[in-house]
């Protein structure tokens, strides 16, 4: 009886959990893949604040990383004569390494869905500007 009891109670404290934190989870992950730019912006638009919790590169500037995880800030704060959870902070990891590995640079894998959107928008722009070097005319012919 007494490990019946303590599986229920388990499992409705996991319920419990579950409910209190999985819409702030859910939420979190709307945010993942944008540029830390875009993601701050839908953060301030919903009521949040970023705190950037992880950073891993310096090739890119803060605003051009991707946020690679968001969860909501486990803290609490002191607010005079108690203590609150810090419900407004949205905590992120960016990744500033780049858009997507090369032999000389570092950044997500192109065998990842993130490094192969990269890649692809990278040999586009890379395509469209050799058309436009072979489109030049040179003045004199």
């Amino acid at each position: 009886m007494r490990k019946y009891v303590l599986g229920v109670g388990a499992a409705a404290t996991a319920a419990a959990a579950m409910a209190l934190f999985g819409t702030a989870t859910a939420a979190a992950a709307d945010y993942v893949g944008q540029t830390y730019a875009d993601a701050s912006e839908a953060m301030s638009d919903d009521g949040v604040d970023p705190v950037v919790a992880t950073r891993t590169g310096d090739k890119l500037e803060q605003d051009d990383c991707i946020v690679t995880a968001a969860w909501t800030s486990p803290f609490v704060r002191d607010a005079g004569d108690e203590y609150v959870h810090s419900e407004d902070e949205m905590l992120v990891s960016l990744n500033c390494s780049g858009g997507h590995a090369t032999a000389t640079n570092p950044g997500a894998s192109v065998a990842s869905p993130m490094g192969r959107e990269s890649k692809e928008a990278a040999d586009e722009a890379a395509a469209a500007e050799q058309e436009e070097l072979e489109a030049a005319s040179t003045p004199d012919e």
